[in-house]
């Protein structure tokens, strides 16, 4: 059973679900207008590659339901352009910066006056490498410090502040209309970020950003448990994916270890569908196994 319900619900069938809720805070209420109908879901980092696919994907399997798709540059992005001529009203494509903050408050009031609620806010946007500027670190002496802390800004700062500008729509959306029984926060790390999986050593500052933005993703899970805020948050690994970032990095990769990025979204997608409550906190890879910190 897809875990977003087949839902013909208008204003009425919305009263129903709320005398239905056991108590749950209701769509309609005298200081905020009328929440939208069904689940809102937003991608991060949506122009290319994997956070492209994922939007596309998540705009196919569930018709009804808005996605929000942000990245820096949305007027260069062929992609997103050819997504928004399929879906025109299914689809909204904003701006967001994850090394500017004002362009993530922007976009969350954007998403407030549209929709009045996020359900799942996907975060996809990453640096390992800029040609002729950043490259990974196989030794210590090629470690830089500024792209570490560019590495920091864009892999791990970025997506928590992104976070906390979504955080109030979520609290409001609540997953309602799936089965996952909560909002969903959703980071892409990668394996590397494990420290028990870190046999190899080098990448410095691709492994430290996304394993702090694990413990980012981690600590925000202890907080909304702690609040009994009924937010999920998790970090996926989405296995060795054929995009721009990783292209010069994979020719020891088994082809069967290779994904596209349609087949690396239709694993995360089925993930993100089920997640629950006590998935909250855990870091997962594309095969829903999890994985060590």
């Amino acid at each position: 059973m897809a875990p977003f319900m087949a839902s013909r619900c208008g204003l009425r069938s919305l009263g129903a679900r709320v005398r239905h809720a056991g108590g749950r805070k209701a769509y309609f209420c005298t200081e905020t207008p009328a929440l939208y109908p069904h689940p809102v879901s937003m991608v991060s980092g949506a122009s290319r590659g994997l956070g492209l696919a994922l939007t596309e994907k998540l705009l196919t399997q569930h018709p009804e339901s808005p996605v929000v798709a942000t990245c820096r540059n949305p007027d260069s992005s062929q992609g997103l352009i050819s997504l928004k001529e399929r879906f025109p009203s299914q689809l909204t494509v904003l701006r967001l910066d994850v090394t500017m903050e004002d362009t993530m408050a922007a976009v969350a009031k954007e998403i407030s006056n549209k929709y009045g609620r996020l359900d799942m806010l996907v975060s996809s946007s990453g640096v390992l490498h800029i040609p002729d500027q950043m490259e990974p670190e196989p030794k210590l002496a090629n470690v830089d410090p500024k792209n570490l802390m560019f590495a920091y800004r864009v892999n791990a700062v970025g997506p928590i502040l992104v976070a906390k500008h979504m955080m109030p729509l979520l609290k409001k959306g609540l997953g309602e209309g799936t089965e996952r029984g909560g909002a969903v926060v959703a980071n892409i790390t990668c394996k590397m970020a494990s420290l028990r999986d870190n046999l190899l050593g080098g990448w410095y500052s691709y492994r430290a950003s996304k394993a702090s933005l694990n413990q980012f993703t981690k600590t925000l899970a202890v907080e909304c448990q702690r609040r009994k805020e009924n937010v999920i948050c998790v970090v996926i690994h989405p296995g060795v994916v054929d995009t721009e970032l990783s292209k010069p990095y994979q020719r020891d990769i088994p082809p069967e270890k290779l994904f596209t990025p349609e087949t690396s979204a239709e694993k995360l997608v089925e993930i993100l569908d089920s997640l629950k409550p006590e998935d909250s906190g855990k870091f997962f890879s594309y095969t829903r196994q999890e994985i060590p910190w």
